[in-house]
């Protein structure tokens, strides 16, 4: 099919799964990124990551997080090696040696086009199929010429976490100006207990307004509800967190709105990392 802007100006897409990072029925779960620890210090120290799609926050009991996709970048910018990684049935798990000081980024993300539409027999078509990746260039082939109710979107998705050794730095936690991403005002190894951090969310470089936001705190297991907190960002993208108690924190976005440049005609975005609050 000959992809063309006017084919598409009936609908939007209600709903689309960034299927390079996780699979379609984990959409409705949490994936997380989870440092044993986020600042360190010693010469060349390691950490272990953990990686998961799950029901509770930090309990890997659903599946593992695909390793593909997945990096980790020093302070120079220069991708580093994941170091014993293994991909099991709830968790992926990797080291990775700290050899230069400073803030390393570790990240999975993706960005591409789905698309869905009526098949002349009546039966439902989607791209890409549950499971596999995207591939722009292959959007406009697989897409029938009799096609029906023809709907794309454009979907990007994060999930990171950030560790240091030593001081906190700030080349690596810039953003890359491509999909819903956070603008960290406060350094994601600067937080403390008693504190308020400073956060902004953009989409492709523009601040995106009106995003949802929830934030969970570890221990989610040991308590009667997940205990989320909810926000949502101003006209400029911003919001703020005053923490009330150390520990490991999960903090997911999402982002929906009708400028997608075309052939899209909507775009929707997520974004998930992990942080760790110190006491005071």
């Amino acid at each position: 099919m000959k992809i063309n802007t006017s084919v598409f100006k009936h609908g939007l897409l209600a709903a689309a799964v960034c299927a390079s990072v996780i699979s379609a029925p984990a959409f409705a779960h949490r994936a997380w990124l989870l440092p044993q620890s986020t600042v360190l210090a010693g010469d060349e120290p390691m950490v272990t990551i953990d990686g998961a799609i799950s029901n509770s926050i930090f309990i890997a009991d659903y599946h593992a997080l695909r390793s593909d996709g997945l990096e980790a970048h020093n302070n120079q910018g220069e991708q580093v090696e994941l170091q014993n990684l293994h991909t099991g049935r709830f968790r992926t798990s990797f080291d990775l040696t700290l050899a230069e000081p400073g803030t390393y980024r570790i990240a999975s993300a993706s960005r591409g086009m789905t698309a869905r539409w009526q098949n002349s027999d009546g039966s439902r078509g989607m791209f890409p199929g549950r499971g596999q990746p995207h591939n722009d260039a292959a959007l406009s082939d697989a897409v029938p010429d009799d096609a029906e109710n023809v709907q794309i979107g454009l979907m990007s998705r994060r999930i990171e976490t950030f560790v240091t050794a030593g001081a906190p730095t700030q080349q690596t936690i810039a953003a890359t100006g491509e999909g819903l991403e956070m603008v960290f005002h406060t350094h994601p190894n600067d937080l403390f207990n008693g504190e308020t951090a400073q956060f902004q969310l953009m989409i492709d470089g523009e601040p995106a307004s009106a995003a949802e936001v929830i934030l969970i705190k570890d221990g989610a297991r040991y308590r009667n509800q997940q205990g989320e907190t909810e926000f949502t960002t101003d006209s400029e993208g911003r919001f703020e967190v005053q923490w009330t108690e150390p520990g490991m924190y999960w903090l997911e976005a999402s982002y929906q709105d009708e400028s997608a440049p075309a052939p899209a005609t909507s775009r929707r975005g997520s974004y998930a990392v992990t942080l760790e609050v110190l006491p005071e």
